[in-house]
């Protein structure tokens, strides 16, 4: 039986060890195409702009969506060796998995057409006239994602710590719940449908996504 238990907590640590990783790799990506190359692309010349589509962007993109895989598939794993799952967590998982739908469903489709056009006028040919439509909605998503990705960075890292939010989620009241995934499945409403407002600029992203954690985390807590 111990020797069962010792293989389970390693298979466990093992889970945790490639979502950290993996994570790590997801989330810093995220990152950077939000607060640096979004910006960059703001001032580049023309030029330099499609030089990063077409050689920089798709090397990104590729470790971004895998990183986003591995995460979701580890997680997923380690979530499976748990009895019991905490309210904080299942938030935490909610938000994460909401991010790795996004990137490899609307994210990376609409990121395709954008480097593919980039492709085609440094070729001699002509912009798609699909390219903006489509990276107005891959900027949207990547926006809602480094929104999601504050309180979920919040909810997974304090689970253990904070005994408020690491209640079993079947202690959770209904209005609680409906407040709680509710606010979060109108926010990924948005970030199919909808504009990025505030989150245009980095600061409103950040301050958006701090409001939004003490929101879920007094939802959790008080009611």
């Amino acid at each position: 039986m111990e020797l069962a238990l010792l293989q389970g907590n390693a298979l466990e640590f093992i889970f945790r060890w490639i979502h950290l990783l993996a994570g790590m790799a997801w989330v810093g990506l995220l990152y950077y195409f939000n607060f640096v190359q979004a910006e960059y692309f703001k001032e580049a010349d023309p030029a330099a702009k499609s030089d990063a589509l077409r050689k920089l962007v798709p090397r990104a993109l590729w470790w971004f969506r895998w990183g986003a895989m591995f995460t979701f598939i580890s997680g997923f794993a380690m979530l499976g060796t748990k009895q019991l799952m905490g309210y904080g967590i299942l938030v935490g998982a909610v938000l994460g998995t909401l991010m790795f739908l996004n990137v490899w469903l609307i994210i990376w489709p609409n990121q395709k057409i954008v480097i593919a056009s980039a492709g085609q006028q440094a070729a001699g040919g002509e912009a798609d006239p699909a390219a903006a439509g489509a990276l107005a909605k891959a900027a949207l998503a990547s926006r809602s994602n480094t929104l999601f990705s504050i309180p979920m960075l919040f909810f997974m890292a304090s689970s253990v710590h904070l005994a408020q939010i690491s209640k079993p989620i079947t202690d959770a009241s209904m209005l609680s719940l409906i407040v709680v995934f509710g606010l979060i499945a109108l926010l990924e409403i948005n970030a199919i449908k909808g504009k990025q407002g505030p989150m245009t600029s980095i600061v409103g992203v950040i301050h958006l996504g701090l409001v939004l954690t003490l929101l879920l985390y007094l939802g959790v807590d008080l009611l």
